[in-house]
This record gives structure tokens, sequence and C-alpha cells, in this order.
């Protein structure tokens, strides 16, 4: 009999099993941590109570499936991981529906829908990897979804392995590293107000070869309220975790980590309190530039307020109540002059600036006793001899064992 046959037999067996255990929509009903089939192969995670195990190491595998729906996976996933759904968004919906007032029809619907995605998937995807391939499956808790991906590749004969648990033991494997992997380093905290070139220095010094932390990267903002970035959307506070708890991983905890000094939120993402925390307990070098560089820098960054200067008004209107009614009309006169360099100077002069000062005073109580870096060229290639420069003088500093 041929391979492919055995195997489409033998997936519609499992799904018949599953089909007839589920209660409420078929394939998709999450069951409880624990429910389903064990891992015929050793190394799967286990929970004990409510502790969770060591999780996998990821990097160990060829390929990190993901059997969720698309919107589930958006959400938050495996980094790393692929999309390969039993059923889409609206195969879902459509499921779920039709199982209110037909439960076998919604069985069968779902079947075919099953098959005819998972047959796709290994055309596109699993017949290019070679036979002793390693794989990592999961669903939402482990259950039906990742199960029928876990036979098919199992039987195929892959070394295949199923996430005890899903993404649920995953989630909660990942808020427990970030309540104590951040503790285990050592920071250099880079201050400076608006526009001072805060994170164009720890490119560079990223590019020096020192281990930077980039949270405005990771969260795809840039930290104040004009910070959102166009076109491109914030990650889901699970997914910032996840990314967050993947970059920690890559550190090296011998070596200093070169942060900026952020605030709780990032946008519409929080940073985990251990990060601020332990953050905050390291040294602290301040990065100042002319109010000329700073303007030209804004100017960059934010290219697009500049050729739109009344969506920057509109972004800025609910501080309107904190820098009050004259100085938020002194705004929009310059907006609608579409005088923008002198609109961004007055921002930082008379909003941004003090607003810094305060914050970074009740953040960072010693803040003024701070080294202070003057940037003089807040250019990429300006920047690269400084960041060698201070890499090479606050790490070997800062970060020398006590006498």
């Amino acid at each position: 009999m041929p391979e492919a046959v055995l195997v489409s037999m033998m997936f519609a067996a499992r799904l018949r099993t599953v089909f007839t255990r589920a209660k409420l929509s078929p394939i998709l009903r999450a069951p409880a941590i624990g429910d389903g089939t064990q891992n015929r192969k050793s190394g799967e995670n286990r929970l004990v109570g409510r502790k969770i195990r060591p999780m996998y190491d990821f990097n160990s595998f060829d390929l990190i499936i993901d059997a969720r729906s698309p919107r589930e996976y958006e959400e938050d996933h495996i980094p790393g991981a692929i999309n390969l759904p039993v059923v889409d968004n609206d195969e879902y919906a459509e499921v779920g529906t039709l199982h209110r007032t037909d439960p076998l029809a919604a069985y069968q619907l779902g079947a075919c829908y099953s098959l005819r995605n998972i047959a796709r998937h290994i055309e596109a995807h699993i017949s290019k990897l070679p036979a002793r391939s390693k794989i990592l499956v999961y669903c939402f808790r482990g259950g039906k979804r990742s199960r029928v991906w876990f036979d098919v590749l199992d039987t195929i004969g892959y070394k295949v392995e199923k996430l005890k648990g899903g993404w649920k033991t995953y989630r909660g494997w990942v808020n427990e590293q970030l309540a104590t992997m951040p503790c285990n380093f050592r920071y250099i905290v880079v201050s400076g107000a608006t526009g001072s070139g805060k994170t164009r220095l720890l490119t560079a010094l990223d590019r020096e070869g020192a281990q930077v932390l980039d949270l405005e990267g990771l969260a795809t903002h840039r930290g104040s309220i004009i910070g959102a970035v166009p076109g491109k959307p914030q990650p889901t506070q699970k997914m910032f975790d996840s990314l967050l708890r993947l970059r920690l991983s890559e550190f090296d905890p011998s070596r200093p980590v070169w942060v900026e000094s952020e605030s709780k939120k990032i946008g519409q993402v929080q940073v985990p309190e251990a990060l601020l925390t332990t953050m905050r307990k390291g040294p602290v070098i301040t990065v100042s530039a002319s109010m000329a560089q700073r303007v030209q820098l804004l100017r960059e960054d934010y290219r697009h307020f500049e050729e739109d200067p009344e969506s920057l008004i509109e972004r800025l209107i609910h501080l309107r109540p904190l820098v009050g009614g004259p100085e938020f009309d002194e705004w929009k006169v310059l907006a609608e002059r579409r005088q923008v360099p002198e609109l961004f100077e007055r921002l930082m002069r008379n909003h941004y600036d003090p607003s810094y000062l305060r914050s970074i005073r009740r953040n960072y109580p010693d803040i003024d006793k701070a080294p202070t870096v003057v940037l003089e060229d807040l250019s990429l290639e300006g920047l690269q001899p400084v960041a060698r420069t201070i890499r090479t003088q606050f790490e070997e500093t800062f970060m020398a064992p006590a006498a």
C-alpha cells in the first residue's frame, strides 16, 4: 500500500477519535492540560503541580510547527515557529457555528478542512525536510490539533516531539523566565533627552560587538506618545515577552548589557518589573547633543510628521491639559505654517525635556552624578568611533570587580 494512502487512512482514523471525544467544536476544543496521548518518545516536558520544569532547547529542532489558527499565532508564538494550522480562522468559525445545529456535519466539514490543510502543508513545507529532521509540534494546550500533526509526522518517520501543555505551558514558562532571567545580567543604562541619539548609539554599540538590549526595537515603538512606527504595528504584550525572553537568552551573563533608560511602558507594551528594577541598580551614562542636532534627528526619524504636521498635532492632543491651552495653540500654529523644525524644538524645550528630567530623577535618583558623553555628530557614522571608545572605557570602569 502506498505510504501516502496509509498516512491518510491513519490520519482519518485519528480524526474520528478526535471528533468522537470532542464535546465542543471538533478539533478546536482546547483540552485540559495533560489531556491527549502521551508522547511516545522521551524528552517531553511535564507539569508537576503548578511548577514548570525547564523548557525544550528550541534551537535543537529543525522545524517548530504551531498548529493553532493564524489569529492565535499572531497573538503570540514560539519565536522561529511557523504557522501550519489544522484549520484557519474562517474555517474555525464556520465549523464552530455549524456544530451548534448539526454536530455530524460539523465533524465531516472539520475533517475535510483538516485533511486538505495537512496535505497542503506537507507538500509545501514538510516534503522539503530531510528524513532525520527533528520537529516540535504544539497547539493551544497540547491536545487534539498537535496530536493530529504528531501522528502524521511520526508515521512518516520524522523524529517528532509534542509540547505537553502546548502554548499554555510555554506562556507560563515565559512569564516565569521574565520574573528571574533579567536579574542574571548587569546593565549599563544610556540616558538622555528626546532626540539625543540614544537609540542610534545603541545601534553603534551593537556594531562594535557590545551586548545591546534594544527594547524599542523589540516593541516596534520609539517610546513616546508620538513613537508609533508608521506601517509597523506593535507586537502584543505576549509576543513582546517572547521576543524579550529570546533576546535575553542570547546574552552572556559575564558581560554587561547596554540598554536605554526606558519607562515602564513602551507604547502599549510593558517592560517586566524584574528588568526595570535590575536596570535601575546599574550604572548610568548620560548623552547630550546640541538642540540643532536633536532637531535634525527628529526630522530624520519622524519624517512622516514633517510631511504631515497635522497628524503630529492629533497625536499630541492628549497633552493639552498638561501643557495648557496657550502652549498647545502655539504648536498648532507652527504645524499649520509647516514650521516643523521650530515645532520640534518647541516640543522638546517646553514639554519633552522637563518631562524627561522629572522621570529620570524619579527612576535614577543619582542621575546628576552620572558621567556625560557629548555627542557632536548623531549620524551612525559619527557615532561609531564614540561607541568604540565608550564601550572600552565604561565596560572596564563599571564592570571591574570590586577590590
